[in-house]
């Protein structure tokens, strides 16, 4: 099995913040860090580097069990759409995503071209991928917004955007618990680990970094340290 975390199952947000990017953002350098000034800046301009966004964006526990993948293949990246060109590395298999989003297919743009949000669908497609299943992370249980939510809607919004036969290979989960429902060591072949920093808060760069030192992880896009950051 070939396993996936997106940093955005863990550096998420709190119900009711309306500029939180898991409902939607694009993926430019003003998204990834600039974006994030903005928030803070909307929250207290006079706060401290990140601390405004402590509230609304936090660090959900289970990222630590991240860490008993040491000594497994591990490679680093700055977006999910660089898991297209990962997934040439290794026989068509199956693959486990830790996600916020399932990465399926884009809404927007065009269909054909990868992108961080649909490399999942096009890797089924073209048979990179065998089976796949999205492992929401367990907070989403708080966001009636959010795909992890309610399983059986998100569902039924990718009827009319994959064709039969690639659906039919898509498994939608929520973890019941922070970090549970994650593959054991043994079963695991290979892990992309990927910080998506237009979705992730800066204030968890520093630990995002000690997690990439912790697997030893293979560098293939830089992911960004924004955790000191100055204003833009």
């Amino acid at each position: 099995m070939l396993l996936s975390i997106d940093w955005d199952a863990f550096s998420g947000c709190v119900p009711l913040v309306f500029d939180a990017p898991i409902w939607g953002t694009r993926d430019r350098a003003y998204d990834r860090l600039g974006a994030w000034w903005d928030r803070a800046r909307k929250r207290d301009p006079q706060a401290p580097g990140w601390t405004a966004l402590e509230e609304d964006f936090p660090l959900y526990p289970g990222w630590e069990v991240l860490e008993c993948y040491a000594g497994i293949p591990a490679s680093v990246t700055l977006t999910h759409a660089d898991a297209w060109d990962w997934l040439a590395h290794f026989p068509p298999g199956d693959m486990l995503n830790v996600d916020s989003h399932h990465d399926l297919a884009s809404f927007s743009g065009d269909p054909a071209r990868v992108r961080p949000g649909n490399w999942a669908g096009l890797g089924l497609r073209a048979g990179r991928l065998n089976r796949y299943t999205c492992l929401y992370p367990d907070w989403h249980t708080a966001l009636p917004v959010a795909e992890g939510f309610d399983l059986e809607r998100t569902r039924a919004e990718l009827v009319p955007l994959l064709p039969p036969d690639v659906l039919d290979r898509v498994t939608l989960t929520r973890m019941p618990a922070p970090g549970a429902g994650l593959p054991d060591p043994s079963l695991v072949t290979a892990l992309l680990l990927v910080q998506s920093p237009a979705w992730t808060n800066p204030a968890h760069d520093a630990v995002f970094w000690g997690l990439v030192r912790a697997l030893r992880a293979e560098v293939l896009t830089p992911p960004l340290d924004r955790s000191g950051a100055a204003y833009p």
